[in-house]
């Protein structure tokens, strides 16, 4: 018979929890926790009165590529480089710390938000298995995502050079009120 520590198993609820909060997906807990699947389900609807989502988790390095994916994505880097290079702090504990940066980055600036914490997750698996990693723009100088098998030498950002059809979506149809 094995031995669990209430204590251990006190602060991966606490970490569980923490994460649904933010709105993780159930695949992201199960890697971080020892909790079992029917008690982070129980969990996740305890807190969020739902179920959790069903399906695959969004496995497209290419999404992130696109312009405003790809400015929060490589503002969400940038404060978990930050964290991990002048901090104790890492692992999954670094990316909530980041996150939660990025939220309130986003707040205060009024922007949409366009990265869950589910999609950081990815992104720092993704740049931690070199299929992404962040290069420097040769205008501003800042770091951005970048595919890791491109040439990143003349690296142009999104921001120093705006695609014509960035920002702009399709908004939705009004309808007549009868």
């Amino acid at each position: 018979m094995r031995n669990k520590s209430i204590l251990t198993e006190a602060k991966q609820i606490q970490l569980a929890t923490e994460l649904i909060k933010l709105g993780s997906r159930l695949q992201v807990l199960e890697v971080y926790s020892n909790l079992s699947r029917e008690r982070l389900v129980k969990l996740y609807k305890e807190i969020t009165g739902v179920s959790p989502p069903k399906g695959m988790l969004p496995y497209s390095e290419d999404w992130f590529m696109s312009w405003q994916p790809n400015m929060h994505s490589s503002l969400f880097m940038g404060m978990y480089n930050y964290i991990i290079n002048n901090t104790e702090v890492k692992s999954i504990d670094a990316i909530i710390k980041s996150y939660k940066l990025y939220l309130e980055h986003i707040e205060v600036n009024k922007l949409q938000r366009v990265l869950s914490i589910t999609r950081a997750w990815t992104l720092v698996r993704f740049i931690d298995s070199d299929v992404l990693t962040m290069a420097p723009c040769k205008k501003c100088k800042g770091r951005f995502l970048v595919h890791s098998l491109e040439i990143h030498s003349n690296h142009v950002c999104g921001l120093c050079n705006i695609p014509s059809r960035a920002g702009k979506t399709k908004k939705p149809k009004l309808t007549a009120v009868v």
